[in-house]
């Protein structure tokens, strides 16, 4: 069978202090539950920790330097919601140099996916919700800046608006940023993304799918991306504690199925990250995660 590059690294899983809200636990459990479902049986790509240069790509380097010292502001801290440590900045640093190792392989081989990243709330000058460094935008700047790619198609489907991702690739014609996701959800204040679709709550599975399938064909036949970033966050699910929509694991896995679908019968290139989902349930969460990789390693089968 042929395997999808996945990349990995043990510092996805921060420590945090105990009884803690974000669910941290779910980076190592998806990792495990991956290699339990045979997706991984060549091993996991592994990458360097990102440098201050690569992360200020996407980010002021005021801030950069100020997470890697652990010296951010208390109310940076704030709205970010995690504590600024050693252990967070290297996860936020593995987390970034992983999405942007998990591209350059998708550009190679088509597919491939980082069991970490999505953290679409990062923006330029500061973290907000649970987000440290947009490691999406970093790695569609980078590859952008070396030429390795022209044009960049951001498909993010976490339940909630990609902020960040918005802010961070403004006034960057070459990387489109499109975000569907709950309306009503954080952020209160959104930062317009080139196309925003905002959802009703309490959406399910079949009216998810057509609003998908009313905009993703068009856009890429407009964009023609050399690349597709998909932020395939699981918080559109019905049972998680911060989403507001009401998607079953069938309809993650139809949403899944058809982005890889819409970009391979293209030849565009793809790499998943895995964006947001929140649960005390730490076994249900990692298996809504694996969706996404289980996707990619069906569709290999085909190609």
């Amino acid at each position: 069978m042929k395997q999808v590059p996945i990349v990995s690294h043990h510092a996805y899983e921060a420590v945090l202090p105990d009884g803690h809200r974000f669910p941290m636990r779910k980076y190592g459990r998806l990792a495990e539950v991956v290699v339990e479902k045979g997706l991984a049986s060549n091993g996991f790509a592994k990458p360097e920790e990102a440098s201050a240069e690569l992360i200020a790509l996407a980010h002021d380097r005021t801030y950069v330097d100020q997470i890697f010292a652990c010296s951010v502001p208390r109310e940076i801290e704030r709205r970010i919601g995690l504590p600024i440590t050693e252990s967070v900045v290297r996860r936020a640093r593995a987390s970034a140099a992983g999405t942007l190792l998990a591209a350059r392989l998708a550009v190679q081989q088509g597919l491939a996916g980082s069991t970490a990243g999505g953290s679409h709330h990062g923006q330029r000058e500061t973290g907000a919700g649970f987000c440290v460094f947009n490691d999406v935008a970093v790695a569609a700047k980078a590859l952008h800046a070396e030429r390795a790619i022209q044009h960049a198609l951001i498909v993010d489907l976490d339940v909630h608006q990609g902020d960040g991702t918005a802010d961070c690739l403004r006034g960057e014609p070459d990387l489109f940023t499109f975000s569907m996701h709950a309306e009503k959800n954080y952020p209160v204040r959104k930062i317009p993304s080139d196309l925003d679709i905002g959802l009703p709550d309490s959406l399910e599975d079949d009216a998810y799918l057509e609003a998908l399938q009313a905009h993703l064909p068009r856009l890429l036949d407009a964009v023609e991306p050399d690349l597709v970033f998909f932020n395939a966050g699981v918080d559109p699910h019905r049972d998680d504690k911060l989403g507001r929509l009401a998607l079953s694991d069938e309809g993650l896995r139809r949403r899944d199925d058809y982005v890889i679908e819409q970009a391979r019968s293209r030849r565009i290139p793809l790499v998943a990250v895995i964006g947001g989902g929140y649960s005390t349930d730490i076994e249900s969460l990692a298996r809504r995660h694996a969706i996404v990789f289980e996707a990619m390693a069906a569709w290999s089968e085909k190609e």
